[in-house]
């Protein structure tokens, strides 16, 4: 039970942070020194006609060397919005579990949802708690996307390590392939008109590019049928774009590239 003493806001996180501190997840008061923490890659986001689109590679790194092949990086938070996790993956993963209570305990307080921005602000106090293990190596970078009910279209903000958030109008991606991914969505992004099959296949050049030119990049490993994660957003709520689309939008790129 919670004491709720020392706080009557309707911060699940704070709650939590001042009434029972040692629930919270704490990472900077250890040694991380010798110790190597699988770490995610490549996250991306792009807005597109309907919303916006979020997708990630699956494989986890441990220096140089591969800590699994298939984690998960792309994650529904609620019915309208997404985060993508690169950096340590662990402290991520805690960060997007802990955000999802934040969001179900405010609206249950409040009998509403936070707006897109109030959801924005939410994430990045997070990510600020976090600085001290960042300042160790435990960096946590989310990307947070979703359909904005009062603007009526797809929306993307990123996030430094300071919890300072920056809004990108049309595309974003980061994680250690994120430079090349960014630079695969510069040639292929038209315009926020671009209909949802468009979508898929520049997101899926992306995550191929970054995997051509960064080692931590998983991309597509058809031997092991393990494809990268997608989703969408858009005023209807959250949809997982299935592994046979992926794989079309991907055997389509390797074809046209393969013929150029």
């Amino acid at each position: 039970m919670f004491k709720g003493q020392n706080y009557g806001g309707s911060s699940f996180f704070e709650m939590l942070r001042l009434d029972h501190p040692e629930s919270v997840p704490e990472f900077s008061n250890l040694d991380w020194s010798t110790v190597q923490v699988p770490h995610g890659t490549t996250v991306l986001a792009l807005v597109y006609q309907d919303g916006v689109l979020m997708a990630g590679d699956r494989l986890a790194t441990e220096g140089y060397q591969v800590a699994t092949r298939d984690i998960e990086k792309v994650f529904k938070v609620d019915d309208d919005c997404l985060v993508a996790i690169a950096g340590a993956a662990g402290p991520a993963i805690e960060m997007v579990r802990l955000f999802r209570v934040e969001l179900e305990h405010y609206q249950k307080l409040e009998g509403q949802q936070l707006t897109f921005e109030g959801k924005a602000n939410r994430l990045s106090h997070m990510i600020r708690q976090n600085l001290p293990a960042a300042m160790q190596g435990l960096v946590v970078m989310p990307l947070f996307a979703g359909y904005d009910h009062q603007k009526n279209r797809g929306r993307i903000y990123k996030f430094d390590i300071t919890g300072g958030r920056y809004a990108e109008a049309d595309y974003y991606a980061t994680g250690s392939g994120g430079k090349d991914a960014r630079s695969s969505l510069k040639k292929t992004f038209v315009d926020t008109a671009f209909e949802r099959d468009a979508a898929i296949i520049s997101s899926v050049g992306a995550l191929v590019d970054a995997a051509d030119e960064d080692r931590g990049t998983g991309g597509f490993d058809i031997n092991r049928s393990i494809y990268p994660t997608c989703m969408l957003v858009t005023e209807s709520g959250v949809e997982e774009v299935p592994e046979s689309e992926l794989l079309a939008a991907y055997e389509l790129t390797m074809r046209q590239r393969q013929e150029r």
